[in-house]
Parts: structure tokens; C-alpha cells; sequence
């Protein structure tokens, strides 16, 4: 099926186009040329027109839960698709469900729930996130401790199945050994590091193995000091790419500032870390043997469990984009690129997410100038409205 749809102001490649036809064929961009082109013979008879600025759907690549419900606490195809469906509607278009530290059955289980939605070509789940159990016991935040532990073969043999979409696995390099890290890189696995309180050499030694990524900079990893650079420093210095939670709860404004200073939009990718509160309506959720507790505070909302501890986020992708903007003075182009781009050039998918280019999905949400999310459009359809 075609499509062709005028567009007021839309970020291709890095640069703002005005008045440009998109045309859309089978879910997919094959055209976008400037409406004053006298050859093109679609002006008049466009199938939509948008008003607002167009940018590519976000593609967050740590997603826990929304809608109320956690991946954990049912791995199944039905939790994915609500949890897909409440983040869409903040602009979320392509998302990796996030498997917090779990046993092995629950993590098996997992694999086979994200198995049938890239079966049966789910648009938002481009394949999954185990965050842990390889962990460091120091710097679990919210991760169960009894689950932590060092990687067996069964497990290795999980994250290299064929069948379960593009895998991220965040690991603890003092847990997890450059070699096997190899392993994991050689099967097409996307190494992050995280959760770890291991010093820089440490670290440098799992980056020069292949690890590509750190997940949540700042948070729950051993920070930068004046004779320990820590994973902080090796983050900052290296060319991976960081996952950055700019909910102001995660990080300080000007911690968030600087990280995008230092690595500039195409070293940072925001992430929400959301957990079940995300487009649900509960305060508390249950999580293992204790609660997650939402609570208002000076600069936003918070998730926390009853000792204080932070426990992931309420955060959607449109307002860590907000925030970039209005509060970090980030240039709305960076922040797309960002909130899309980054990531998808993180999980190897940029040809088919994350920019608006011919041969891609025709992905992307539609602002108003001061920043409200109008729409989301997901493979050339208007999935949600706020017109």
C-alpha cells in the first residue's frame, strides 16, 4: 500500500527540510522530496498532511516495563505487546525489553517471549536487553543479589540464540572475562558494561575485548575520581557509546550536561530504565521481595524502594527529550539524534530505525514549537493522536 504524506518541517539526515513529501510504501520511507519540485506530479494530491516538526521515533533500548506490568514478573508475548503499547504512546516506536538480574528459567523464558514477536514481526521489538545476572554485588542498585552471579554456558548459549532479534548484555567486566566477552561479540552480541565497581584498567580491558557500550553513565558503576578514573572516566574517555537517564532524579542537570558535552550526540543515547509505572496508574508495584514506590520531588518523579533505593525510572522518551532541550540546552536536533539515531547505530539496526531516510520505517512523531508530542506514527500509521 502507498502512501504520500506532506510534512510541514522534518529532520532528515541531520538537517531541517520544509515542505517535503514522504511517501511510504509497505511501512517503509521510499521517498522524500521537496513539494516545489515542479516534476513531482503528487503535490496536490497528498494522502496526509502534518503540520508540526517531524523527527524520527525513539528507540530506547532499556525498557524494564510499562503499562503496569514488569518484563520479570511474566516474560510473555502478551506483557510485550502492552508494554510496547504504553510506550508508544509517548513516541517510543522500537524498544529492547529489558530483563532485570533473574534466575535461568525466567530468563529462558524471556528469550522464548521475544522468539514470537520477532516471529510474528512485532513493529516496536527489535529483539532484547539482558541487564545482568553478571553483575558486580557492589553496585546492584535494585538487582536481587541472590541472582548475581558469573556466566555459565547455558546462559552464553541463551544470548547467542539466532531467533531472539539484536541482544544487549550488560555485564560487570570484574565478572565477566574479556574472553568471554569475545565469545559474545563474535556471535553479533552487543557487550555493555555496567553495574560494576571495577577500576579503569579493568574496564579499558573489556573495551579493547569488544564491549561497545555502557549503560546508565554515571549510575550504579565506580565513578571518576582524582587517582581512580573508574568506569566513569573510561566511559567518558572511550568511544563507546552511553546509555544517559536524564529524568533529573538519576543525575545531577549539570552531571547530565557534561556527558553530553564530553561525548556529544553521537556517544550518548537516552534510555528510560522505565519500570512498570510508565503509562500505568500505579503508584506502588511489587518487585521480587519488596515494592517500587513512585513519589513526587523538587525536579520530577522518582521509583524508589523502601530503603531509598533508586529502582529504575518513570521517565518516558519524549520527556528525557524535553528535558535535553529545555533544561540541558541541548539543540532539539542533537536531542533527536539522541533519542533515535544513537541507538540505533548502537544495535546495528540503523538502516531500518532511528532516522528518516528511504529504505527505513516510517517511524517518527510529529511536535508542536513548543515541544508537545502531537502524534506517533509507526510504519506510515498514526498510532496515537493528541491533536
Amino acid at each position: 500500500m502507498k502512501k504520500t504524506i506532506y510534512v510541514e518541517s522534518i529532520l532528515v539526515k541531520g538537517e531541517w527540510k520544509a515542505q517535503q513529501i514522504m511517501t511510504v510504501e509497505n511501512g517503509n520511507i521510499s521517498t522524500i522530496v521537496d513539494s516545489g519540485d515542479e516534476e513531482n506530479s503528487e503535490i496536490n494530491s497528498t494522502d496526509e498532511r502534518i503540520t508540526g516538526t517531524v523527527i524520527p521515533g525513539y528507540v530506547d533500548t532499556q525498557v524494564n516495563g510499562g503499562g503496569g506490568v514488569m518484563f520479570n514478573h511474566a516474560p510473555t508475548l502478551e506483557n510485550l505487546h502492552i508494554i510496547a503499547d504504553a510506550h508508544a504512546q509517548f513516541g517510543t516506536t522500537s524498544l529492547f525489553p529489558t530483563l532485570i538480574t533473574d534466575d535461568f528459567a525466567t530468563i529462558c523464558s524471556a528469550a522464548d517471549a521475544i522468539s514470537q514477536a520477532i516471529r510474528l514481526n512485532h513493529p516496536s521489538i527489535m529483539g532484547v536487553h539482558f541487564e545482568g545476572p553478571h553483575l558486580s554485588v557492589a553496585k546492584k542498585g535494585v538487582h536481587k543479589a541472590a541472582h548475581i552471579r558469573s556466566m555459565s554456558d547455558e546462559e552464553l548459549a541463551v544470548y547467542t540464540r539466532k531467533d531472539i532479534g539484536q541482544v544487549i548484555v550488560t555485564v560487570a567486566p570484574e565478572n565477566v572475562s574479556p574472553e568471554v566477552i569475545q565469545a559474545l561479540v563474535k556471535e553479533n552480541v552487543i557487550v555493555a558494561l555496567g553495574h560494576s565497581n571495577a577500576p579503569y584498567e579493568v574496564v579499558q580491558r573489556a573495551l579493547d575485548a569488544g564491549a561497545t557500550g555502557f549503560t546508565h553513565l554515571f549510575n550504579a558503576m565506580s565513578p571518576l575520581t582524582s587517582r581512580e578514573p573508574g568506569m566513569v572516566g573510561a566511559a567518558l574517555l572511550s568511544d563507546a557509546i552511553c546509555g544517559l537517564i536524564v529524568d533529573h532524579q538519576h543525575l545531577h542537570k549539570k552531571s547530565a550536561e557534561l556527558a553530553c558535552k564530553v561525548k556529544g550526540e553521537e556517544g550518548i543515547m537516552l534510555v528510560t530504565d522505565a519500570m512498570a509505572h510508565v503509562g500505568g496508574t500505579q503508584d506502588t508495584v511489587a518487585f521480587f521481595d519488596t515494592n517500587i514506590t513512585r513519589t513526587k520531588t523538587s525536579t520530577g518523579e522518582k521509583l524508589t524502594t523502601p530503603d531509598g533505593t533508586l529502582a529504575g525510572s518513570c521517565l518516558d522518551m519524549h520527556s528525557a527529550l524535553v528535558h535535553c532541550v529545555n533544561d540541558l540546552g541541548v539543540p532539539l536536533k542533537s536531542a533527536s539524534v539522541m533519542a533515535s539515531t544513537t541507538a540505533s547505530y548502537f544495535t546495528h539496526s540503523l538502516d531500518n530505525i532511528g532516522q528518516l531516510v528511504p529504505g527505513a520505517a516510517a517511524n517518527f512523531v510529529v511536535l508542536d514549537d513548543k515541544l508537545n508530542l502531537k502524534s506517533v506514527w509507526q510504519q506510515g500509521v498514526n498510532i496515537h493522536n493528541n491533536d
